[in-house]
């Protein structure tokens, strides 16, 4: 945040010293830039770079930055009201929806404004992820022999074969197809398993990013609930015979937004329903790598139980490192395995290789064991910190399961509340929040919040965002739900 603000601040002088020269006058060097400032290299390039995506300066390598040359007149604005006619169809006769609803995941993704603190956020905190060691094995990577030449389509084969190491069971790197992010591999997997039109197994509540996914692709999301120990069985049996799917979305380890785990009880269950119904399993396994201190061994994946194909495994570095770290894997046995790969190729082509090794230097750094040790220490801290803040402050706002592993709690309001009332209030006292709303492909049962303990800077600021939640809610609610 703070190298942020230091480029923004220089750019701002620089801006309004650019006032006193002449179009093509060269401003002083960068040395001198940085001496005068007493700011980093960096800052200053950075400055210097964002004033010329502005177009106020002009950057010759070799020769430095000059004054840009006046802006010509805007050209006239167009008239595209046109679009309105051509972005237009008949819903009843569009199998695949052209307009894209992604208000459910732009809640977690958007940055609050500055001083409200991040309670809605998808993401680790900056000090949480691995910068230093990301930067160091990012500088390796570009220095490997042919790092910037064209990767294999499926993906590097030791990463393929580290990702397969971490499925287990029969899963081997060539049942593994290296994709750009946990979200553009759920894409992947929904367009080669069902039509559009079709009906597709959810949990209930779950990811809204999912739900997205679902419905931009024209299918049907259809609930089937969870409790504490998963998805239910005989429900999920129901929905199959119901609605004739063929397709079911899960995460079984620290379900999203629940945090619950899959019993072992219910494991064997789901995987014999979904192979009686002749219908896939995606397996989100987006968190494994957010355990707690505390969780105690992890149940395997269910693509390393799964003798016949059925599960189509996801799984992703991008929640351990950084949002930009965005590198995951397909995992599949059998047939499908080359419509995934196909309709990958089709998308996107490949995942850039400097990024795939990049992945390979940093997981195979002495620093990477570290970092998990730190972060399952520190997650731990956080979910007991706003735990025990929200059982102080806020009584009445109940938690059904506090979950070992994930980086956000699942709270349950009184009957009767106004869910967006309460968010609105709280975004007013300066935390920004999770509506439970958009976790639900249906009516919700009640209202809900979700509340991350990993996208803020500390525990003190854990505190201190609780604290405002309680004024909100004193700002909405009668003071006599505490009891």
């Amino acid at each position: 945040m703070h190298e942020r603000n230091s480029v923004a601040e220089l750019a701002k002088t620089l801006r309004e010293e650019l006032k006193c020269y002449s179009a093509g006058e060269k401003l002083p060097s960068s040395r001198a830039l940085v001496e005068r400032f007493r700011a980093g290299p960096v800052t200053v390039s950075r400055a210097l770079a964002q004033l010329a995506a502005e177009g106020l300066v002009v950057t010759r390598p070799g020769s430095g930055a000059f004054r840009a040359d006046p802006r010509t007149a805007p050209a006239p604005t167009g008239d595209t009201a046109w679009q309105e006619v051509a972005l237009s169809a008949d819903p009843t006769t569009e199998h695949v929806p052209r307009t894209v609803d992604a208000s459910g995941v732009l809640v977690s993704l958007a940055a609050p404004p500055a001083g409200v603190i991040e309670f809605n956020g998808g993401y680790p905190h900056p000090s949480l992820q691995p910068e230093r060691a990301m930067g160091a094995a990012l500088a390796r990577a570009g220095r490997r022999p042919g790092a910037w030449g064209r990767p294999p389509m499926e993906g590097l084969s030791e990463l393929r074969e580290w990702f397969a190491r971490g499925i287990g069971g029969a899963v081997t790197a060539a049942d593994v197809l290296v994709t750009a992010g946990g979200q553009s591999a759920l894409t992947t997997a929904l367009r080669a398993l069902a039509p559009p039109g079709a009906p597709v197994l959810v949990e209930s509540p779950t990811y809204p990013g999912m739900l997205a996914i679902a419905r931009a692709a024209g299918l049907r999301p259809v609930p089937v609930p969870v409790d504490a120990e998963g998805i239910k069985p005989a429900l999920l049996a129901d929905a199959f015979r119901a609605s004739g799917a063929r397709v079911l979305v899960c995460q079984p380890l620290f379900q999203n937004p629940t945090g619950a785990v899959l019993v072992p009880g219910r494991r064997a269950e789901v995987l014999r329903i979904a192979r009686a119904a002749g219908a896939f399993v995606v397996e989100d396994d987006f968190v494994r790598r957010l355990v707690h201190e505390d969780a105690g061994p992890l149940p395997p994946p269910l693509a390393a139980e799964d003798p016949d194909g059925v599960v189509v495994h996801v799984g992703s570095l991008t929640k351990v490192t950084s949002p930009s770290f965005r590198v995951s894997a397909l995992a599949a046995r059998g047939p499908v395995f080359e419509r995934l790969r196909a309709i990958q190729v089709v998308d996107t082509f490949f995942v850039p290789r400097p990024l795939q090794e990049a992945a390979l230097e940093l997981l195979t750094a002495p620093a990477w064991p570290r970092h998990l040790r730190a972060l399952s220490a520190a997650l731990r801290t956080r979910r007991d910190t706003m735990t025990a803040a929200l059982h102080r402050e806020l009584p009445a706002l109940a938690l059904p399961h506090v979950p070992s592993g994930g980086y956000h709690l699942w709270a349950r309001l009184p009957e009767g509340t106004d869910e967006s009332a309460l968010v609105a209030a709280a975004l007013r006292a300066g935390v920004a929040l999770t509506p439970g709303r958009p976790y639900f492909s249906a009516e919700p049962p009640a209202a809900h919040l979700r509340l991350s303990f990993a996208a803020v800077a500390s525990t003190a600021e854990i505190t201190e965002g609780v604290r405002r939640l309680r004024a909100a809610w004193e700002d909405v609610f009668s003071t006599s739900v505490f009891g």
